[in-house]
């Protein structure tokens, strides 16, 4: 599977995250958003920003829902964080969606913490 962004092809895996994490830049979010049905607004970018700050700044940490929604909660203090805005804004589950368009690898994770 691969992305056809700007004239460019970025090989992806069978299940659409990226091969080579390098190849991410936010043309290639756009793409992989659109996609999957998203059209990308502000709140989006807000989500994608903070797993790609928790994984190239926190030695690789790739947050589950509970945790991005602890830091949603702190990105967005002035409204109410819940579930359902995360799953309004990503419905294909938020860690996975908005980690395969983040550019970051695919969680193995099988529930739990």
């Amino acid at each position: 599977m691969a992305y056809q962004v700007n004239g460019k092809v970025v090989e992806s895996t069978e299940t659409g995250y990226l091969v080579n994490q390098a190849d991410w830049d936010k043309a290639v979010a756009t793409e992989i958003a659109r996609g999957e049905g998203l059209d990308l607004t502000q709140d989006h970018w807000d989500v994608i920003e903070y797993l790609r700050d928790q994984y190239f700044n926190h030695s690789g940490e790739l947050p589950n829902n509970r945790h991005i929604l602890k830091g949603m909660q702190e990105v967005w203090s002035d409204r109410k964080v819940d579930n359902k805005t995360l799953f309004d804004l990503f419905p294909g589950n938020p860690s996975k969606q908005a980690g395969r368009i983040a550019g970051l690898p695919e969680s193995m994770r099988k529930g739990g913490y």
